[in-house]
């Protein structure tokens, strides 16, 4: 099979990150779905792994979570009863942000239990090497969830908002009215004028804008659960490390100073090409050897 070049993989990435379909890309360079699943997939696997190696021991001073809904085949409400446990049905995501360099922390996709919940904060500090400030919705999963994983090392509140009920008619699609919020907090002392979620709101628009798989009312959304994650990644690596953020005018992870460069999208398909010609292969098919146990 032919292998595509750089540029064209380059390319391709980029249509899929500007939020572009897999059916649109495909037809704008003529490619085959597989081979385009098959570059997400591989991009997928590099974005999360060298996230993982490079994202750490951050010097943040606060911090915004939340989690987005999505789904995967079919809403929750639509899984048949065969599909139980292949990921088909809601699927949420959850994001820690730096308020100040806008670099997305780390994410995990999932439900929206307990379990999940204490997960990804516990991801969360370990990735941070000073106290900080945190602020969430009113989920109650993050009391417990954070209490685990930083104990009485963090500035912790919640900003719980009161909406009214959902509309109807015309306006069914448009968000219910927000009547009010107010703050509360559970660990620390945070303070007072940085007890907000806006920064990690604002951010879920262009995660909704810059993947198709997102948009609401389409038939975009995700098949299969390790694409819809593979796309995430994708997705975040481009965020973090290629886009100009528009407030801080450089890419969050040299605000962050994770890297002193913006990277191009080229430069991320060369970093893949060095995995693939390491390792021999795909990067998605490498399974690392499991270590043997002592005789």
């Amino acid at each position: 099979m032919r292998k595509l070049d750089t540029e064209k993989r380059a390319a391709i990435l980029s249509a899929l990150v500007e939020g572009n379909s897999i059916a649109a890309t495909c037809r704008m360079f003529t490619v085959n779905k597989v081979t385009v699943l098959r570059l997400i997939a591989d991009a997928g696997t590099l974005a999360i792994e060298y996230h993982d190696l490079t994202v750490r021991k951050l010097s943040t001073k606060r911090v915004q979570v939340d989690e987005i809904w999505s789904f995967v085949h079919s809403k929750e409400r639509n899984v048949q009863s065969g599909n139980w446990g292949k990921g088909h049905g809601d699927t949420w995501t959850w994001v820690a942000m730096d308020a100040d360099s806008k670099l997305a922390i780390n994410w995990l996709v999932g439900g929206r239990d307990a379990s999940y919940g204490r997960e990804f904060v516990a991801d969360l500090a370990d990735r941070l090497s000073d106290r900080v400030q945190l602020t969430s919705d009113g989920w109650q999963v993050y009391r417990d969830a954070v209490k685990r994983a930083f104990g009485d090392n963090v500035d912790y509140a919640m900003l719980v908002k009161q909406y009214g009920t959902e509309r109807q008619g015309y306006a069914r699609y448009s968000p219910p009215m927000c009547l009010g919020c107010y703050h509360s907090v559970q660990v620390g002392n945070p303070a007072g004028e940085h007890i907000n979620t806006s920064f990690i709101e604002r951010q879920n628009l262009t995660m909704r804008m810059g993947m198709r798989r997102f948009t609401r009312l389409t038939n975009g959304f995700s098949k299969r659960a390790e694409n819809h994650k593979f796309a995430i990644a994708l997705h975040y690596f481009h965020y973090n490390f290629i886009r100009r953020h528009q407030t801080i005018k450089t890419t969050p992870a040299v605000m962050a100073r994770i890297t002193d460069k913006i990277w191009t999208m080229v430069d991320f398909v060369k970093l893949m090409e060095r995995e693939e010609e390491l390792l021999g292969g795909r990067i998605s098919d490498y399974k690392p050897a499991k270590p043997k146990k002592a005789s």
